[in-house]
């Protein structure tokens, strides 16, 4: 009985040390006007960066994130005349594991080329 015991509890205390939590949240925006139909949609483009935590210290704030990620969005996909990001979208998830929280934001975009 008391290695039955013993065990359950390990295995409780296991779980509970890989287990985590997550949120997720996203907002969209747009930076080209799209009203008219003179443009097609060249490609889809991301950029993410990501940030960790320790007892609520170290990282970045969130508008420090969204610069750094819509910079990596745009060193990756580099806008030639006549383009345009469009139908962007900044997602977050963050993850909490005890005493440690990882941060990630990513942005999103079409890439548009107007004629």
């Amino acid at each position: 009985m008391k290695k039955i015991i013993t065990l359950t509890t390990a295995f409780t205390i296991m779980v509970l040390f890989f287990s985590s939590c997550a949120t997720h949240m996203g907002t969209g925006m747009s930076n080209a006007s799209l009203s008219q139909n003179n443009f097609k949609i060249v490609k889809f483009a991301t950029g993410d960066v990501s940030t960790t935590k320790v007892f609520g210290l170290g990282g970045l704030s969130k508008t420090a994130m969204v610069a750094e990620a819509k910079q990596e969005l745009l060193a990756n996909h580099p806008l030639k005349d006549g383009q345009a990001l469009a139908n962007m979208t900044v997602d977050w998830k963050t993850g909490f594991y005890f005493f440690i929280i990882v941060t990630q934001c990513t942005v999103t975009a079409d890439i548009v080329q107007f004629d």
